[in-house]
């Protein structure tokens, strides 16, 4: 038993709340910046598996955060055009962001 209880401790799940944590106190652009940063390292494809595994599982957490950052930002804008009235914006010029548009 006291070797479950190791393997408890050095197993992912306490290496995981670190890396959310550190994902939760940076903003939107620096996530952004970091996540293409690894998929160029990727792309290039000069490292381990290992060290793979780990860049893509970071990829993952950032792009959560981008993607909740995006929806809360969607949100303010339906309220506060919501607040501005009917007359005053139209919401068939509200549409979700393309790709194209984030690569201007």
């Amino acid at each position: 038993m006291p070797e479950k209880t190791s393997k408890a401790k050095t197993g992912k799940k306490s290496s995981s709340p670190k890396k959310s944590t550190n994902a939760a106190s940076i903003n939107f652009e620096q996530a952004m910046n970091e996540l293409e940063a690894l998929v160029a390292n990727m792309e290039k494809g000069e490292h381990s598996l290992e060290a793979s595994l780990k860049d893509f599982e970071r990829g993952v957490e950032l792009t959560r955060l981008c993607q909740s950052a995006l929806k809360e930002a969607e949100q303010k804008v339906q309220i506060l055009s919501q607040k501005m009235g009917p007359g005053n914006m139209d919401k068939e010029t509200l549409h979700p962001f393309d790709e194209e548009d984030l690569d201007a």
